[in-house]
């Protein structure tokens, strides 16, 4: 560097060298590090090494310190300092802007992003960069038209830059934001245009796996959130494909990276796409009605967070562990396990305990989890209330109707059914309707039909019953969704039970128990093996009438020790929560080294 910038005095390569020292020894000595970089402001030096060096301690504090006071401070005057456009005025930007960001204060770091984005045209990587990063807060806050506007911005620039990497980065993100706000005109032009480019492109190998990835997974969660579960196979299984062969590129065995500045992006590192393919694959592995597979997945990914949080506490990691404790939550509840999953639903409380903006965006997941449970042990006003506080937080969170809502009232109507406060399920009635469901999802349509369905048997209007059943079958064996296909089943049977039909109620009844045992569905087992012995009593045979009544009394037993044990703990107390903090004094059967 010139002298006449100051950069090889003595002094400052001494200190710098020092401190440098400080902050890389074993173990680091960050205090006698900030001590060498702020002897550097006795020397009087020039105005870019004040800034870089206020730069450098903010960094330092920001990331080894709690004073985030001091940190912001120093990133502030460093933001100041310099007039013209350079890499310290661009960083400090950055790093100042996550600072505001990590404080809730994200009116003052927009306006510090758009400045820089205006004075960085020349500076390709962090022009891209901020453009990304200003992207991100606008879609934290919901304001998805800004944060599309930018992406599309940054797509465009990546293109005259000639960065077709950089260009389908920009580009899936907008399709990503597109999906999440169910703008699916838009989800079909990004995608149609990215996959076209990607199977085109002609960069780094490993670039080029990994906008595979990014892309086959968003086409994997757009068919999840359709509810198409058999469609998304094939694409499931190029996405497994596809994660194979990162994890099997070395990048030392890779090409040199290229030299466009704009090239120096990356997606996701390798070890957290393995995640969020596991994560995935539970998703479909659970909509499909394969809990064993859920099961199996969970626990690769949750040991895989596990060893990937002792060298890195990336918040992405907490919100990968909070989704896969949602989904195997319900395979709990699904497969009789209650007292496991109260217990794992205050895990994934602990997983938000420290980011309040995680609690914020999946408050309604996990009440309606609790909603789910209270159900499942037959609490129905504790279910009430717990499905009413999951649509307020979704309300307050600004979020629009979709899936989650959907799904949240087909419960609620299942309560009232159960309670028989018919008055409340009529006002839900527009809201269930299958015709005019809220949802882009095929399952959650075919679920639709089912409440229908059972509303209509809960009245003894059998042939109404019979219909709304049939509809769900025929949907829900389109798209292999097994539990509802188990689930209409066995209501059919007992519908034809209750006719006289028994001859038609074993045809329906008998295939309802085989689905019930692959999945498992240990509620549809008690249900089927219920009506099983009492038809095999029908027809005089003994020797199957016993059988029914064996498996009958085992899955009873089973479900009741397991509903005593839940009623036991006292994490069962949740039921109560509907407001404030999470109430960590419940706590007492799940010890701190469980807490994952």
């Amino acid at each position: 560097m010139a002298s006449s910038q100051g950069y090889d005095q003595p002094w400052y390569i001494s200190l710098l060298g020092l401190a440098e020292n400080f902050r890389t020894s074993n173990p680091p000595n960050i205090r006698l590090c900030i001590h060498c970089l702020q002897s550097i402001f006795n020397f009087s030096p020039p105005s870019h090494i004040e800034a870089r060096t206020n730069l450098q301690l903010g960094n330092i504090l920001m990331t080894h310190t709690k004073n985030i006071d001091l940190a912001r401070s120093h990133l502030e005057k460093a933001e100041l300092q310099i007039s013209n456009a350079d890499d310290v005025r661009f960083e400090s930007a950055s790093n100042l802007s996550q600072l505001y960001e990590k404080q809730n204060q994200t009116q003052m770091a927009k306006p510090i992003l758009r400045r820089a984005i205006e004075m960085s045209q020349h500076a390709p990587y962090w022009h891209c960069r901020l453009l990304f990063q200003l992207a991100q807060i606008h879609a934290s806050e919901r304001d998805m038209v800004s944060a599309v506007s930018l992406l599309s911005v940054g797509a465009d620039y990546a293109a005259a830059a000639r960065s077709e990497y950089t260009r389908l980065l920009f580009l899936l993100s907008r399709g990503m934001l597109a999906l999440i706000e169910r703008n699916m005109q838009m989800v079909s032009e990004c995608m149609g245009l990215a996959g076209s480019l990607i199977e085109h492109f002609a960069g780094i190998p490993a670039h080029k796996e990994s906008l595979k990835v990014f892309f086959l997974v968003l086409q994997v969660c757009h068919y999840l959130m359709a509810g198409q579960v058999k469609s998304v196979k094939p694409i499931l299984k190029q996405l497994q494909q596809s994660i194979q062969t990162i994890t099997q590129i070395h990048t030392e065995d890779e090409p040199p990276l290229s030299n466009n500045p704009v090239d120096q992006f990356h997606w996701l590192p390798k070890e957290h796409m393995c995640v969020l393919v596991y994560l995935v694959t539970v998703m479909h592995s659970m909509q499909a009605g394969y809990m064993d597979k859920a099961q199996k997945y969970t626990d690769k990914a949750l040991m895989q967070i596990e060893k990937l949080k002792m060298l890195d506490t990336h918040p992405l990691l907490s919100t990968f562990q909070l989704m896969l404790l949602e989904h195997i939550i319900m395979c709990r509840l699904i497969m009789g396990h209650k007292s496991v999953a109260i217990q794992e639903i205050f895990q994934a409380c602990h997983v938000c305990q420290h980011q309040p903006r995680l609690f914020a965006m999946h408050s309604a997941q996990i009440h309606t989890l609790i909603g789910l449970y209270a159900m499942s042990m037959n609490c129905m006003e504790a279910a009430e209330a717990q499905f009413k506080t999951a649509l307020e937080s979704i309300r307050q969170e600004g979020a629009r109707e979709g899936e989650l809502s959907g799904f949240i009232n087909l419960n609620l109507a299942i309560v009232y059914l159960r309670m028989n406060r018919q008055a409340d399920l009529m006002h839900l009635v527009e809201l269930i309707e299958p015709e005019s469901f809220h949802s882009h999802s095929h399952s959650l349509k075919a679920a639709a039909f089912f409440v229908k369905g059972l509303q209509s048997f809960f009245q003894a209007n059998y042939s109404d019953a019979k219909r709304f059943l049939r509809e769900t079958l025929k949907m829900a064996n389109a798209e292999d969704v097994n539990r509802l296909t188990s689930c209409s089943l066995v209501l059919l049977g007992h519908i034809f039970l209750s006719l006289g039909n028994n001859q038609e109620a074993m045809n329906l009844v008998t295939p309802a128990m085989q689905l019930a045992g692959k999945i498992p569905d240990v509620h549809v087992q008690l249900w089927a093996s219920s009506l099983l012995k009492d038809l095999y009593r029908l027809v005089g045979d003994s020797v199957n009438e016993a059988e029914g009544y064996r498996m009958h009394t085992t899955f009873s037993q089973s479900l009741l020790k397991d509903h005593f044990q839940s009623s036991q703990l006292a994490e069962h107390g949740l039921i109560q929560w509907t407001s404030g903090p999470c109430p960590f004094h419940l706590n007492t059967s799940v010890g701190a080294s469980n807490m994952l």
